[in-house]
């Protein structure tokens, strides 16, 4: 059967992607940041998956404030890369595996969890930036990805509890796959920031730190935040953060099996005007 094998969590800022691109990732503002993720690259290159099941919000490129679906899985057998308003990222297209998306995509709508099927769309930096940190600038992305798009945009949003129980459906949807695939979940987005009103540029350190902390240790917990304290502690748009549980609900323990094994944990402010945290997280073989 499938198997997920590990989660990844990590912000998805998109001035990441720019620093990329133009070859700053040495200058003295950005090599910090991806120093943080040199142990990442090296991980991913000894522990490559089949199929990454890839969890981000899309800012307003395949879908815009006319049509925004809570949550959105692509089954389409690749991906373009979005134009962003300065044209598209310099990064490899996205190849999908329509098969294992149409699977968890009946698997998790007959347990009860509606999601909108895409056939086609382009991907922005909320999906690219987290390949190029994993995995740095290879000619082709090195394992499948299934795009899932959550709505963090556009209120209302899901809650932590509701992202934390479509894990586990997830993970069930993968076990019962008919076919040997080692299976990667990745949370990205957040960590606290907000990019508009009289508090533009917060960053909450402690408030980052002690999510990290129930994230790992008490996920349930973790899940239980509450929406208003998301707003109030981590900025507006500090709700990213609610597709990290995504992941976390995806891993084993949360259905009795063993802890998981940290195998990384970075945090770094600031990012451009944002905080950002990354966690790798293994299943017991």
């Amino acid at each position: 059967m499938a198997r997920i094998t590990a989660s990844v969590y990590t912000s998805h800022v998109p001035a990441i992607g720019a620093a990329f691109d133009l070859g700053k990732d040495q200058d003295a503002y950005w090599q910090p940041l991806f120093a943080g993720y040199e142990y990442s690259k090296r991980w991913m290159g000894e522990n490559r998956p089949d199929v990454v099941f890839l969890v981000y919000n899309d800012h307003a490129t395949a879908f815009s404030l006319d049509m925004i679906p809570t949550f959105a899985i692509g089954t389409a057998a690749s991906y373009g890369i979005a134009d962003e308003g300065w044209g598209p990222r310099p990064v490899p297209q996205v190849e999908g595996h329509p098969e294992l998306a149409a699977h968890i995509a009946h698997s998790v709508i007959q347990e009860d969890f509606d999601l909108t099927i895409v056939n086609r769309m382009e991907v922005d930096h909320g999906l690219s930036v987290p390949l190029s940190l994993m995995c740095g600038q290879p000619q082709a992305w090195p394992f499948k990805v299934i795009p899932f798009a959550v709505n963090v945009v556009q209120y209302p949003v899901p809650s932590g509890r509701r992202c934390f129980e479509l894990g586990k459906a997830i993970r069930r949807a993968v076990e019962s796959f008919d076919g040997n695939l080692k299976v990667q979940i990745w949370g990205t987005g957040g960590m606290s920031h907000q990019l508009q009103g009289a508090r533009a540029g917060l960053i909450n350190r402690e408030w980052d730190n002690a999510f990290l902390d129930k994230l790992i240790a008490d996920p349930a917990a973790a899940a239980a935040i509450p929406h208003i304290d998301y707003v109030r502690e981590a900025g507006s748009e500090g709700i990213e953060l609610v597709m990290w549980l995504i992941a976390r609900g995806a891993m084993a323990d949360v259905a009795g099996g063993p802890a998981p094994i940290l195998q990384h944990r970075f945090y770094h402010v600031p990012a451009s005007n944002t905080a950002v945290g990354h966690l790798i997280m293994e299943n017991p073989a």
